[in-house]
């Protein structure tokens, strides 16, 4: 007859095959949280990575009007923030959508290496992550200003001349009763075209009561169709817009729109001076200003203002 093994050695048997199971399960729950964390962490990496390449990329199309110079700008600063399209497991895929400017969109997929999840049998796991930046020459303003400045305050290529970009020195715009401006350093009002101007409309735009969101098209007379100084708007412009960054048209010699711009508001006179002291703002970031159903390069003249943002 075979000896009875002792009931306290059965039950330390089982006690070891429980404790392994836990032990697993406990490495596989620390490695989800450790592995995770360190995962988010690419992740923040990575899509920091994708935003700045899908900005160099759109920006670069709309200076060089050039797909694959543009998807290597994307590789480029991708590969710069650690993320090689090539590596093993690791893709930048970069692809465009001209519905409106040029949209560019890059996509990062790349491994996280794990730690502890590889006990479980996850060695590894993909991450992905996506941007999509809008470049393009601007049609459509949201809360327009009404009033409009002359092409002769810019150079050929849309850049406003020295004197009226001088943020130091703002440049003294005057009105001389004119429907468009008879100058280069004039400016006149406008209603966009909805009829003969009349200061209380003018008025409403500038305090901001009557929102214009307008989409010109490229050779579309918006001068006045009245003459007329409307003193009384100096005034007002100096209480709603001084210190403002605020979208204009620019017009030829005839008032036929050429393009949008930003200007800044320092202040503005009425009396006998009549004029609205600024400067045109040069930054590439037009926060009031869109694109259109236009590709780069068929917009309408930027004059110092394109558009270049993140959409996703």
């Amino acid at each position: 007859m075979l000896p009875i093994e002792p009931r306290h050695h059965r039950e330390q048997g089982q006690i070891i095959v429980i404790f392994a199971l836990a032990l697993v399960a406990i490495v596989a729950m620390v490695g989800l949280v450790l592995d995770g964390g360190s995962t988010f962490a690419q992740r923040r990496t990575q899509q920091n990575a994708a935003d700045l390449a899908a900005l160099a990329a759109a920006n670069d199309y709309l200076v060089n009007g050039s797909q694959p110079a543009a998807i290597a700008r994307a590789r480029s600063v991708a590969d710069r923030n650690g993320f090689t399209d090539g590596d093993p497991g690791t893709t930048v895929s970069v692809t465009f959508d001209f519905t409106d400017g040029a949209a560019v969109k890059v996509d990062i997929s790349a491994p996280h290496a794990n730690n502890f999840a590889s006990v479980v049998g996850m060695s590894s796991w993909q991450v992905s992550t996506t941007a999509t930046a809008i470049a393009g020459f601007p049609d459509t303003a949201t809360g327009a200003a009404p009033f409009i400045f002359s092409v002769d305050a810019f150079d050929s290529g849309g850049q406003p001349l020295p004197q009226f970009a001088d943020r130091t020195n703002p440049f003294d715009f005057g009105e001389t009763n004119g429907d468009v401006p008879t100058s280069v350093g004039d400016m006149a009002w406008t209603n966009y075209g909805t009829g003969n101007l009349d200061s209380h409309e003018v008025a409403q735009i500038i305090a901001g009561d009557l929102v214009i969101t307008k989409t010109l098209r490229f050779g579309m007379y918006i001068g006045q169709h009245n003459n007329g100084n409307h003193t009384t708007l100096y005034p007002d412009v100096e209480t709603h817009l001084a210190g403002l960054d605020v979208s204009v048209p620019i017009v030829d010699h005839g008032g036929i729109f050429q393009g949008w711009a930003t200007f800044h508001v320092t202040s503005a006179v009425g009396g006998s001076g009549k004029d609205i002291t600024g400067y045109f703002v040069t930054d590439f970031v037009a926060k009031n200003l869109d694109v259109g159903s236009c590709s780069a390069g068929t917009c309408p003249r930027y004059f110092g203002t394109y558009v270049l943002r993140l959409i996703n």
